[in-house]
Order: C-alpha cells, then structure tokens, then sequence
C-alpha cells in the first residue's frame, strides 16, 4: 500500500486554475489528479499529430504523435502510452522507456504504485513488459494479464499451438495456455480465461476449459481433479496456497477450494468472490434468486436484494464490514453491513473505508453534477469533477479533489464536518 503519512494533511484548499487550458490548447482531454490531489495533469492536443501531457499548467518537455490512457501510478508518478514515430511505449513523468513496441496497452500497477506493466505486441508477437523489461518468450496471441501483489511478476492466457480458424479437432486438442513471467505451462487447454498470481508470485491459477463441455481451474498447469459445466474467475487465499473459484454444480453456482465444495449453500449465480485482509472471511456477489442480487458473507446471503446489479464490493480494513454499491432501474445506491443507505444517486463509485473502519465515504453523481458522501451524509459541494476520496491514515480528515467551474481544488477537511 502507498504511505500516506507525508502528505499534507493540513485541513486547508488549494487550488489550481484549469479553465484555461481550452484556450492554450487545441484541445484538453480528461482531467486526472494526483493520488495526494496535488496535482491534475491532461492529455493535451497542441496541433495535428502533436501531443502533450500538461500537468499543473506545465507541459511535458517531449511531443508525442500520440497519447492515450494517461493514469498516475498509486506511488504519484503519472504515466501514458505514447507513440512516436509510430511506434509505442511507456512514458513515465515524460520520459519514456528506452525500447520502442508496435503497440502497447492494459496498463497495471503494482499496490504501492513502483511497477508498470503492459501489454506489448512487437511483430505481430506478443509479450509483457515490466518496467520496460520484455518477457524473454513471445507469443502468437495473448490475453486475459495479471500482476503479482508486489508487482514483480505478470501473467497472461497465451496461444502456444498455431490453428488455423477451420481446424476445428485441433482446437479442440487445445491450442492455450498461461504463461508466468513468459513461461508457459506445458498443459495445453482449449481456452484459457481469467487468472490470479499468489501473494509470494510463485504461483498462477487460470479459468480453463478442457473440452467442449467441460471446464477447471488450473494452477501452475495442472487441473483440478474436479471439473464442471462452468466456472469463474479463482483468487488465491491470501493467507494459504488454496486457489478459491465460483464453480457451477447441477444448475447452481457455489464456491470450490481447490476443487472441493467449501460452501454448502448453492445460488442462482456466484461471482467476484474476495477475502478479508486477514484471511478469515470470505465474500461473493450473489444472486439468491433469478433477478436478485446481493451479497453472500461465508456463504450467508444480505436480507436485502437488489433488482438489476451489485458491484464494486469492499471489506473494511479489518474485515469487520463490508459495503458494495447497488442499481435498481435508474438509480444506484450504496449498500453496507447488509442495509441500504437512505440517498439514491445518479450514478456511484466504489465505496472507500477509513482506515479505522468507522467511515464509508463515495463518490456519487446527482442530477449531472459529482460530490461525496460519508456515511450516507451529502457533501454540500456540486463539482463539475470529482475523484475517489482518501482519508487521511489517522481516518480524522478526508482528501477531497475537484473541478468547480474551470477550477481544480484539493481540500483537506475533517471527517466531522461530513458525518457528525
């Protein structure tokens, strides 16, 4: 996780001027802040085929042919792929990575933000790259990418064996695999999905399908000795080798460990399982009944459902709460410790705990303009932006950052003036 402890907390607003960028440049894409709000960078259009990223009113010393996915690292650096010449990489605070690509895309980060990787395709091949570092192996194709925790490893679902579109037994004989850090399981699979890296990176599981009818999960290339209709995307026990995945089972969804049942109750459907920090409790979004949805605690389903969605689902630090935002029809709502909060909105992002698990603060959109609430109280702000809120590491204040008519503003304010 980033340390927080050095930011200012200092209750206070500062603010930067940027409306005016429209007038300095052709045009200004999509405004993005800081993890500490203290800064607010654009993608910049200056003339055709120029591009730049302006970061607090200064630009990048480097032009661009092209800029796209401009995003900040959890760690405060603001990186984008840019093209130049055609080809793609990787800038980081402007500078980009020594090598050129035929393209590159999907960025990750690792939790406290000192890796990137990337999808890379050089040749018609494809790789990963860490910090601009190439896996050693390519691939003639190559999807579904994942980072370890500490962002030192990454993985991807990769084709190993050609097959032409009308090879239809050989497809079947299985043409995929995942590969490690570039190295590929020798089990080959008809299709290869979703996958997880463990905690230490030793370890990878993946959604596979071992023939037209039946599907697994694998770890480090071997199957599940059981195998079902269908089944989602496993995680790893954050505290155990185990490999946890919803699985389907005579028409219904539940949980499997390592192929073996763990939940005794079935549902309609099953997905987005997650475990506490600590390992001790197990959540899934869940579907009790057709056209209902909630969530399902060490397999215990919320009292109340929802018609149309549940998303974005979060534990508290400590594992003693749970919260996930919800839609029915047109409006959204936020959900938590099994109880709907009273405001409705426009539209909601995932909900945030303070680190003393005592608030639970969103970003919400009510009638067009973005604001915040805490513990189902409104911010009386109505900003033309607004990003997650932070809370400070001692959970009293709360980082606050925003777009008001043309301006951006970072506001440090104390968690009582929201929630009583």
């Amino acid at each position: 996780m980033v340390d927080a402890n050095h930011w200012d907390w200092e209750p206070g607003e500062k603010s930067i001027a940027f409306g005016d960028w429209k007038e300095k440049f052709r045009w200004v894409e999509e405004p993005h802040a800081s993890p500490d709000g203290e800064k607010i960078a654009a993608i910049v259009n200056i003339d055709e085929g120029e591009f730049n990223v302006c970061v607090n009113g200064q630009t990048w010393e480097t032009v661009f042919d092209k800029i796209w996915y401009l995003r900040f690292s959890p760690d405060g650096r603001l990186s984008a792929l840019v093209s130049e010449m055609g080809e793609w990489t990787v800038a980081v605070d402007g500078t980009p990575w020594e090598d050129k690509f035929g393209y590159v895309w999907n960025t990750l980060f690792s939790t406290d933000g000192k890796n990137i990787a990337v999808a890379v395709q050089n040749d018609m091949m494809y790789c990963m790259a860490l910090n601009g570092i190439l896996w050693e192996e390519k691939f003639s194709n190559m999807t579904y990418f994942a980072m370890s925790p500490d962002g030192t490893k990454t993985a991807a679902a990769v084709q190993v064996e050609k097959c032409d579109s009308g090879q239809i037994h050989k497809f079947q004989e299985g043409t995929f695999t995942a590969a490690l850090d570039g190295k590929a399981w020798d089990t080959k699979f008809v299709n290869v999905w979703n996958l997880a890296i463990s905690q230490d990176g030793n370890n990878l599981a993946a959604e596979v399908r071992l023939n037209l009818y039946e599907y697994t999960i694998a770890v480090n290339g071997k199957a599940w000795e059981k195998s079902f209709p269908s089944v989602w995307e496993p995680v790893f026990h954050p505290k155990k080798k185990s490999v946890i995945a919803p699985v389907r089972v005579a028409g219904k969804w539940t949980l499997a460990e390592d192929g073996d049942l763990m939940w005794d109750r079935q549902f309609v459907q099953l997905w987005r399982q997650m475990f506490s920090a600590d390992g001790e409790k197990l959540a899934a979004i869940v579907a009790p009944k057709y056209g209902r949805w909630t969530v399902a605690v060490d397999g215990v389903p919320w009292s109340v459902t929802f018609a149309d969605l549940v998303t974005d689902m979060v534990f508290s630090p400590d594992g003693s709460r749970i919260a996930a935002l919800a839609k029915e029809g047109e409006t959204w709502k936020i959900a938590a410790d099994g109880r709907t909060w009273n405001n409705t909105f426009d539209m909601a992002w995932q909900p945030v705990f303070s680190p003393d698990n005592q608030y639970l603060a969103a970003k919400v959109e009510k009638k067009g303009k973005y604001t915040i609430t805490v513990n189902d109280r409104l911010w009386s702000g109505e900003c033309d932006a607004v990003w997650d809120p932070v809370f400070s590491p001692d959970s009293r204040k709360l980082l606050l950052r925003s777009v008001e008519d043309g301006t951006y503003y970072r506001r440090v304010i104390p968690v009582t003036d929201f929630a009583g």
